[in-house]
């Protein structure tokens, strides 16, 4: 698994069950040097996948060192999104609720 995915990954296997409450799949596509495709499925069987796997509820793309950031600080995301650099598709609101997570 990617470092880039490992906070996340480390943070559904240490609780699964508060990942269920997030109740989404996320395709993370991050744009660079050691960039790629995540499936980050918090439903049924809470993990992160390297790919795309399945249809997303939502859909994030942005740059790894933007991504980087958001891992440094979660909230800095939404300064992201208003300044284009952090990309949603699909059900935008599922994506406040990474921080749930990140946090």
């Amino acid at each position: 698994m990617s470092e880039l995915m490992s906070r996340i990954t480390d943070k559904i296997a240490a609780d699964p069950e508060k990942a269920k409450t997030v109740g989404a799949v996320f395709l993370f596509k991050l744009n660079g040097d050691d960039g790629g495709t995540w499936t980050v499925d918090m439903k049924e069987n809470p993990g992160v996948r390297e790919g795309e796997q399945g249809a997303a509820d939502c859909t994030i793309e942005m740059s790894v060192d933007d991504w980087k950031g958001i891992l440094a600080n979660p909230g800095s995301a939404m300064g992201l999104y208003f300044q284009g650099k952090l990309k949603v598709a699909g059900n935008a609101m599922l994506a406040t609720k990474l921080q749930q997570i990140l946090a």
